[in-house]
């Protein structure tokens, strides 16, 4: 992939050349993704990246506005950084309207997409006409969430998500993000990897953990308020269905003296889900072909443990290192 570079008015310069680059973009809001760094020595820089200026690979995500310009003599290294096109998107928030407690949103989600990021990056962000056929009614944001949050969130509970792509314009013109609704893709039987290609990756299917919580509230002796929270084998929690019964039964009390019923309730299943048995499943992938992007779905499996799991992608990251091109996937809750 090559990178081009811009003026602040989106008019193509040419490409960066003998640059050490990182771009991270993830469905996460952690500080250290969704952002990117070009590395030059101060004899390849020519002062045409600056403030303003748009970075990207034509028709992918990876691209953004250089925010900061940092120097380094001892190092003979100037850097270039901002937030990617996803980045940005983070650092705009959905309020509910006045007098209402949650913004709320019907339509067909592509006709969504366009109206919140054209409001918000106009003449650089667009949505499309396409009608994905998919509507929500009446779909409540979470309060004062980020543009990128809520509108990921919501496209998830239909099993769509987003699609982040710049395009170039035509000569001379200016070319702009494109921003839009596409299915999430199940690629786990295409794309299962085993400990057979020998692909490193660590499993844990921790079954020791809590799956009887008792919480205890406000109150003394007979009198204290006392709830029962159990796990079943799905790994739902609730006050009802005890599932893990004798040998198998593994209890312990959440002492959380003073405590009123609903929140001993809340706080509680979020001890349990803190303690309860769990699986995880880390892996790095490089060089998948195809069309993969952030929230699609992949698969990993020890045939000799009989191990298997299936997780969304959550970050991919492009780099480039003395010349060396690489890009690196991420399962969705990877450090």
């Amino acid at each position: 992939m090559d990178l081009i570079k811009t003026n602040p008015y989106g008019i193509q310069l040419g490409y960066i050349r003998n640059a050490n680059i990182d771009f991270e973009i993830g469905a996460d809001e952690k500080d250290s993704i969704n952002d990117f760094e070009i590395e030059l020595k101060r004899w390849n820089w020519d002062g045409s990246i600056g403030y303003g200026a748009r970075v990207f690979s034509p028709d992918t995500e990876y691209g953004g506005i250089v925010r900061e310009i940092s120097t380094d003599t001892s190092a003979n290294i100037i850097r270039a950084k901002g937030d990617t096109w996803r980045g940005m998107m983070t650092k705009k928030i959905i309020q509910p309207s006045s007098g209402q407690d949650y913004a709320v949103v019907s339509g067909e989600l592509n006709s969504i997409i366009k109206a919140k990021v054209e409001a918000e990056f106009p003449r650089l962000f667009y949505g499309v006409e396409t009608d994905t056929g998919v509507n929500v009614t009446n779909y409540q944001f979470d309060r004062y969430c980020t543009l990128h949050s809520g509108l990921t969130k919501m496209l998830k509970s239909v099993g769509y998500r987003l699609d982040i792509r710049y395009k170039e314009g035509d000569v001379g013109m200016p070319g702009y993000v494109r921003v839009r609704a596409v299915p999430i893709n199940d690629l786990s039987s295409e794309y299962e990897f085993t400990n057979d290609n020998n692909m490193n990756f660590t499993t844990d299917d921790n079954r020791r953990g809590i799956n009887h919580l008792i919480c205890l509230g406000k109150g003394d002796l007979k009198d204290r308020i006392v709830v029962h929270l159990y796990v079943d084998q799905n790994g739902e929690i609730s006050q009802t269905q005890q599932h893990f019964t004798g040998s198998e039964e593994i209890v312990a009390i959440y002492d959380s003296n003073g405590s009123e019923k609903d929140d001993l309730i809340k706080n509680g299943i979020k001890e349990l889900e803190s303690k309860k048995s769990s699986m995880s499943y880390n892996m790095t992938m490089t060089k998948l072909e195809g069309n993969i992007d952030v929230g699609d779905i992949v698969g990993g499996r020890d045939y000799l443990t009989g191990i298997s799991m299936k997780k969304p992608i959550g970050r991919k990251i492009w780099t480039i290192s003395s010349g060396k091109e690489k890009v690196e996937y991420k399962l969705e809750g990877d450090n």
